[in-house]
């Protein structure tokens, strides 16, 4: 993985909203990388080396069944980062991370990360809190895996998805899909027909188009929007002590 020089602008939604003495005492231990398609941010039951911090492209926390089977836990982009085990006092990861969707980041070392945690207050907070906010997103994954069809699911994951790529145009492939769903190819093929052809997104050659935001939004029955409104609510610029 290669590494470039910092940007001087950090694109991180985390990082960007700490206020800038915090921001900076963070940022001397920070290295912007490129992320390319599949890197493994994480390896499960591994002690990792960095903390990620995406600006661009999309992680994916993926869960691994006794047989093998691979689903889509939850996705990290430029709202949040890697090391949440950190965080809460574990020294590995339960699941794989990898990288779906290439881009760029900010990483620093795991040791490096923990000492700012111990040095940073709003640091701490801001972390924690986004622990907390991916935990409620994979509660809301949970309920539309266990409750929703399909295209319900797809029309789920696509939102999230242009959330964190600030695009209406994305490329991925049925087998990825299919993947990240935990269903055959062949289901995620006959969901984007059904969302085609009911004119809420548009499909050629592995990339999809989002033509009607509300009407996907519509679609995922509740799956959609809890979470992303518990993430807003418990971003850094808010206050570190809210009214119930």
């Amino acid at each position: 993985m290669a590494a470039r020089q910092t940007s001087p602008k950090i694109h991180n939604l985390l990082l960007n909203a700490l206020p800038d003495a915090d921001r900076a005492l963070v940022g001397r231990s920070l290295e912007a990388v490129d992320l390319p398609l599949r890197l493994q941010l994480e390896q499960r039951n591994r002690l990792a080396a960095h903390v990620y911090f995406p600006e661009s492209g999309i992680a994916s926390v993926v869960v691994r069944g006794p047989r093998g089977q691979d689903i889509e836990g939850g996705i990290i982009g430029r709202d949040g980062m890697t090391g949440l085990a950190t965080v809460l006092g574990a020294d590995r990861s339960a699941h794989d991370i990898m990288i779906q969707l290439a881009g760029e980041g900010q990483r620093m070392p795991v040791a490096a990360f923990a000492a700012a945690l111990r040095e940073s207050r709003a640091f701490d907070l801001a972390c924690r809190r986004y622990v907390y906010a991916f935990l409620v997103q994979t509660s809301y994954t949970a309920l539309a895996n266990g409750r929703n069809n399909i295209e319900e699911r797809l029309a789920r994951w696509l939102l999230m998805a242009q959330d964190r790529t600030d695009t209406q145009e994305l490329d991925f492939t049925h087998e990825f899909l299919a993947l990240m769903l935990g269903v055959r190819r062949a289901g995620v093929t006959l969901a984007i027909s059904l969302l085609t052809g009911a004119g809420l997104i548009l499909h050629a050659r592995g990339r999809i188009a989002i033509i009607d935001r509300p009407g996907l939004v519509a679609i995922t029955k509740g799956s959609y929007g809890p979470a992303e409104e518990h993430l807003e609510r418990l971003s850094p610029k808010k206050p570190l002590l809210t009214a119930a």
